[in-house]
């Protein structure tokens, strides 16, 4: 060693204390260059069981002028002895290559689970007073007294008051039962506690026991007999992600390869999404995840996103396995998918006042929720556009407000799936500047993919996809063009790329152009080059963070199966925190009644269509009154008053599969995003019927004015002519919405949908009993469809038997075929009205089970 021990002291110039879980020990720097660790010989010893977390060699300070620089690790004679469980500033590793600098009150720590983790902390009296220099772990004491905690600033003080968007402002309270202590629930987004290495969601009211962690949004406290540490501070969310693999079933690509299987010849069975990817994402970097078409860009982000399984491997986010804990880490974590996340016909502020009242606890008053907006509009620079309509906005623009609306939560991990896709340079430079000044100041983490290039050098990382999922390059822009021409040179070739778009073209080279070798085989090996390079250790496997206590070269597990797939991180992470269903309908009811009169053009269609269009069939029958029975037989009144029906039922069934087949559909990529989050089914179809109720409503009443003024109302039997017309036509037009929302979980874009009108009214026209006489097999399906009920109801208002006229016969005295008969489907009697009736509700009902299925199937896929 090159200096004496350094002796223990309690005060001195220069100081690096060490604290677990409130044992606390310091040490005065002397010397120019000191290491610290268990081992007796190093200069600052850590003793006894409670330091586990360090290594007996763990890292090194040398002197920088008046301060100290300090190192993982200690140099041994020619090796370098790396820590076990690292050093981290910030979540980010401190390297042996990339020394920090310390500043007076910086903190270090050594783990990452807060259940064992050791925290470092460097204190200089000589320095400027820039930072707070108390005690590391912040202890409450829990003796004798009842310990609230939330967002609200009144907590602050005697309470625990924990700075968070997705916090509550009165999140949780913990207090003594005399019999140990009770941790009471009152959030919105739930308490996560970890005992004896398992996580659960705590209950409302969950009794704790001694060493519990307890997560409330990004903070994690430990229970340690009657104190409370705060351990977890919230600062920042790596991503280490080892060794990950993801295979899927291949289909024949091309003629030839469809000709080789009939001919009974075997293709490769499965191709490769990702193939052994390892990488490491820290705070406050800009990483992007670049390469061709087809190479799994898409399929990494969504992996490290959480929301795509693996064959094999591991993703960490704080040394937590996020299969097991994706719950508790899902308010944490932003995600712009490539479709846009926002409705059109919203205004800016509107956009994002509603996604804040779905995603931040409701207890957030309404002027708080102005302040984060106005705050989030002015991160994003779009404060004097705040009012404008989004349809209105440019390219780059309406980007940034999908940014703006992941950025409300402030989340610590932020992911983007082609953010500058189809942006100028300009533009894309902008967005660009702006992603990597979120990563800065606020020490996020934040993943893009992207195919543009030309603005990569304002990227921390780059991580360069090849075919087959192939990681080629992981590591900084600037190094990435030498490192691929060592490979070109190590491939046998004798040429030299200039540029980013050159790399691109040389991983993608046909066979022919590449000595007969294909791109994915030529990926791998760039891949393998690349696992074998100086950069490698430099970039990845050295910055991988330690896990749990165990060392960065962790061995990953293949998660378990179920059917030969692999489970989704959400169904094995703890139970999610379900927000009030009511508070969710609340304002998912104010977003849609917004957007239906946002489009008053579509409105007025939607509310005047059915009533012009029974309007004109006055014109057609001209002076005839098809619902009043005549002085005399009349053989054609009955199937007269029939094909009126028969009108009012497919008007009402036009109009509410019109207004309700895009309903989801058009609004899927949002739908995806905040069910991600925290979005409810019930709730978020609850709201799409409540609308569309309200809709039929209005609808049924302008429909029930025009059938009073242009019909002369026959004599009630039943039931006023108006009350049962009025139930009908809404019965009718509520239960054909529903079908359309159905098929609108189904289908994949817009077109679809508005493809699928004819095909839905179709059958409901041919199988309503009023075109053709529905025996065998017909009858049985016509059961299925709404217009045979809707007719049927109709029908009995009006009694259209009644209106058949008593049989005539020849003189021989056989009956003369009549044009219309008397059917039990139209009986004017309580038990087959109700019965109408009742089925269109069941109808309704059945749609309703069927899109919800669908929606819940979604999460799986």
């Amino acid at each position: 060693m090159t200096s004496s021990k350094t002796t223990l002291v309690n005060q001195s110039p220069a100081y690096l204390e060490f604290n677990f879980q409130g044992k606390v020990k310091k040490f005065s720097l002397m010397g120019d260059r000191l290491t610290f660790g268990r081992a007796p010989e190093v200069d600052l010893t850590l003793e006894g069981d409670e330091w586990a977390a360090v290594s007996r060699l763990h890292g090194t300070l040398t002197r920088e002028g008046d301060t100290y620089s300090i190192y993982d690790g200690v140099l041994q004679g020619q090796d370098h002895k790396f820590s076990r469980n690292g050093l981290l500033y910030g979540q980010r590793r401190v390297g042996t290559y990339q020394p920090h600098i310390l500043q007076d009150g910086d903190e270090l720590q050594i783990g990452q689970d807060p259940q064992n983790l050791v925290r470092l902390k460097y204190i200089n009296p000589n320095a400027p007073r820039h930072q707070d220099t108390s005690t590391i772990a912040k202890s409450i004491s829990l003796k004798h007294r009842s310990l609230e905690i939330g967002r609200d600033p009144a907590l602050q003080g005697s309470n625990l008051y924990l700075e968070a968007p997705v916090i509550s402002r009165r999140h949780a309270i913990i207090d003594n039962s005399g019999s140990g202590y009770v941790l009471y629930d009152k959030s919105t987004n739930g308490i996560f506690i970890t005992r004896y290495g398992k996580v659960f969601k705590a209950r409302n009211q969950e009794s704790l026991q001694d060493g519990d962690l307890i997560r409330i949004g990004p903070y994690a406290l430990i229970l340690k007999g009657d104190e409370l540490l705060l351990e977890g501070r919230g600062d920042g969310l790596r991503i280490d992600a080892i060794q990950l693999s993801r295979q899927v079933p291949r289909h024949p690509e091309n003629f030839w390869e469809q000709i080789q299987v009939a001919l009974g010849q075997k293709i490769p069975a499965k191709f490769s999404l990702l193939n052994n990817v390892s990488v490491p994402l820290e705070p406050g970097q800009l990483v992007a995840l670049v390469g061709g078409s087809g190479a799994g860009k898409s399929t990494l982000l969504e992996t490290l996103l959480g929301i795509r399984p693996v064959d094999y491997g591991n993703i960490y986010l704080n040394s937590d396995d996020l299969r097991h804990n994706f719950n508790i880490y899902r308010t944490q974590i932003g995600y712009v998918p490539q479709q846009d996340i926002v409705h059109r016909n919203l205004s800016v502020t509107q956009v994002l006042t509603f996604a804040a009242q779905l995603r931040l606890p409701p207890d957030t008053d309404e002027g708080a929720i102005a302040q984060i907006v106005q705050k989030t509009l002015k991160t994003v620079a779009l404060s004097d556009r705040s009012n404008s309509l989004v349809s209105k906005l440019s390219g780059g623009q309406l980007k940034r407000v999908s940014i703006a609306v992941e950025l409300l939560a402030n989340p610590k991990l932020f992911f983007l799936d082609e953010p500058t896709s189809g942006l100028d340079p300009g533009l894309d430079k902008k967005v660009m500047e702006l992603l990597r000044d979120l990563a800065k100041e606020e020490n996020r983490t934040v993943a893009l993919v992207t195919h543009a290039t030309a603005n990569i050098t304002l990227c921390d990382r780059v991580a360069f996809m090849g075919r087959g999922g192939n990681l080629c390059y992981f590591g900084d822009p600037e190094q990435a063009i030498p490192f691929f021409n060592d490979f070109v040179k190590s491939q046998g070739h004798h040429y030299e790329l200039d540029g980013f778009a050159e790399i691109y073209i040389e991983l993608d080279k046909p066979p022919e152009e590449n000595q007969g070798i294909k791109p994915e085989a030529y990926c791998q090996r760039c891949a393998e080059f690349f696992r074998n390079h100086p950069s490698y250790q430099t970039y990845v496997e050295r910055q991988l963070g330690p896990l749990n206590g165990s060392p960065s070269g962790i061995t990953p597990q293949s998660p378990k199966t179920v059917s030969g797939k692999s489970s989704a991180p959400q169904n094995q992470s703890p139970q999610q925190a379900t927000p009030s269903p009511w508070g969710q309908i609340s304002v998912l009811l104010q977003r849609d009644i917004q957007l239906v009169f946002a489009d008053k053009f579509n409105l007025a269609l939607a509310l005047l269509t059915a009533p012009i269009g029974i309007g004109l069939i006055t014109f057609a029958i001209r002076d005839r009154e098809p619902f009043i029975l005549p002085t005399g037989p009349d053989p054609t009144l009955a199937p007269l008053a029939l094909r009126v029906l028969f009108v009012f039922t497919c008007a009402a069934i036009w109009v509410g599969l019109s207004g309700s087949l895009q309903t989801i559909v058009r609004e899927s990529a949002i739908y995806l995003r905040e069910r991600l989050v925290n979005l409810g089914l019930v709730p978020y179809l609850g709201s799409k019927v409540l609308v569309l109720g309200g809709l039929a409503l209005i609808q049924t009443l302008l429909m029930t004015a025009v059938i009073l003024l242009g019909f002369q109302s026959p004599e009630p039997q039943l039931i006023s002519w108006t009350m049962g017309v009025s139930v009908t036509t809404f019965l009718t037009l509520l239960t054909s919405g529903c079908l359309g929302l159905a098929v609108s979980c189904f289908v994949s874009n817009e077109t679809q949908a508005n493809t699928a009108l004819p095909l839905l009214l179709l059958p409901q026209i041919i199988f309503s009993g009023v075109l053709f006489t529905m025996e065998g097999v017909a009858k049985f399906i016509s059961w299925a469809m709404l217009s045979r009920w809707s007719v049927g109801a109709y029908g009995a208002l009006v009694n259209v038997n009644e209106m058949v006229p008593e049989p005539q016969t020849y003189p021989d005295g056989t009956e003369i075929p009549q044009a219309f008969e008397i059917s039990p489907v139209y009986d004017a009697d309580w038990s087959n009205l109700g019965l109408n009736w009742a089925i269109l509700g069941v109808h309704a009902g059945v749609y309703l089970a069927i899109a919800l299925w669908q929606l819940k199937r979604k999460d799986t896929l």
